[in-house]
């Protein structure tokens, strides 16, 4: 057993003063505070001086980085992926795939079920941010709101086409990305909420009306808001409407400055509030890159000063977690452990994902030491930390 310690924690539901954490294994048996208690003999003592500890940051809408796609069928290519995401606080994500031909879609599913149940059992890949689940971003989206989707790849929703993606998942699919006014989109978002996927309403051109229809079916958060939807219009409020009036909706949101203006990011957490406010990072290959080509699923993007484009469009972006709560402070002047929940355990709960984003014991010990002013400092991932984790 062993015992980190700072000036603060945010678990981050509460505060605590002076805390101590004893980490045994890969999981929390213990948090206190040092002014309770004394840290038995024998327990090796790491401290951390002002920093805070979090917990581990959890992406759940995440394409790739550090030169590669979470697609991609190089072995190389996910540890990369992980090792540049633990670089920057995350100790969890969701890969995320793009639209993309049907057979390359499955493979990949395939893949990442793979590393999914890989990193289950392996205690070794404790060094790298940890896949717990897979984002299907398409292939139900709408033509008029595909972004740089490929249009010949989308498909109309149904049953049978959601099957064969989550067999090839394996049932890791946890998180699906559709627009609810398509044809038959009722029945498959009826269906994977059956099967305990959180399903999400975007890349859409939703009217108000159908917007609804697709919460009464199941649907229970939105992605990357105001980014591939039907803009707000004062006489049909569309998609953008529901997800801003409707409680049972939780929302996602890109903060780099560049998806949405900062202005309309401080109106979308002051709508949904502390408990429905969701960071993403919707980041690519050319996360943690210089300016260049680099790949997008089946697709090409050029990133030029910090924009990740293709066709002209926007395509992900280049932004890090750590760098999205900062800007998220700075965006709504909310303090650090409110904005700490909005990257850690506001997405493991909409996403049901149990033992991560809080620290508590029984928990993953995933933290990340931040500064006061939320700099991150270091990453521990399943009890270790620092450069025995790999982390630079």
């Amino acid at each position: 057993m062993i015992a980190f310690t700072a000036s603060r924690l945010f678990t981050p539901l509460k505060e605590v003063e002076l805390p101590l954490v004893f980490v045994e294994g890969a999981h929390i048996a213990e948090i206190g505070s040092r002014a309770e208690r004394e840290t038995p003999p024998g327990i090796r003592v790491i401290e951390f001086g002002d920093s805070i500890l979090a917990p581990g940051f959890v992406d759940i809408h995440i394409h790739g980085g550090a030169g590669h796609d979470v697609m991609e069928p190089d072995v190389e290519s996910l540890p990369a992926v992980e090792a540049l995401l633990a670089r920057h606080g995350v100790t969890s994500y969701y890969p995320t795939t793009v639209t993309a031909p049907m057979d390359l879609t499955l493979s990949a599913l395939e893949r990442l079920a793979n590393a999914i149940e890989s990193a289950a059992k392996d205690g070794s890949r404790s060094r790298r941010a940890q896949p717990v689940g897979i984002h299907l971003e398409g292939p139900f989206l709408s033509h008029a709101r595909r972004g740089v989707h490929p249009p010949q790849d989308l498909l109309t929703p149904s049953v049978e086409a959601f099957e064969r993606l989550w067999q090839a998942a394996r049932a890791h699919v946890r998180l699906m990305t559709i627009a609810p006014e398509l044809d038959d989109a009722r029945e498959v978002i009826e269906e994977a909420t059956r099967r305990g996927v959180c399903v999400s309403i975007g890349h859409s051109d939703a009217e108000l009306s159908a917007a609804r229809q697709g919460v009464a079916a199941g649907a229970r958060h939105a992605t990357h808001v105001f980014n591939a939807m039907r803009p707000l219009d004062h006489r049909e409020p569309g998609i953008i409407g529901e997800v801003l009036s409707d409680a049972r909706l939780s929302a996602d949101i890109i903060a780099d400055g560049i998806h949405v203006d900062p202005v309309v990011v401080e109106l979308l957490a002051r709508l949904k509030g502390p408990d429905a406010t969701v960071l993403i990072t919707d980041a690519t290959a050319a996360t943690g890159m210089p300016d260049g080509r680099y790949r997008l699923g089946s697709l090409e993007v050029e990133v030029r000063n910090g924009r990740c484009t293709a066709e002209g469009k926007l395509a992900g972006s280049v932004l890090t977690m750590d760098r999205a709560l900062r800007n998220f402070m700075q965006f709504t002047r909310w303090d650090l452990p409110q904005a700490v929940r909005a990257a850690t355990a506001n997405p493991a709960r909409i996403v049901g994902l149990a033992g991560r984003g809080r620290l508590e014991a029984g928990a993953a010990a995933d933290i990340a030491v931040l500064s006061p002013g939320g700099e991150l400092r270091t990453t521990i991932i399943g009890g270790v930390e620092g450069e025995a984790a790999g982390i630079n």
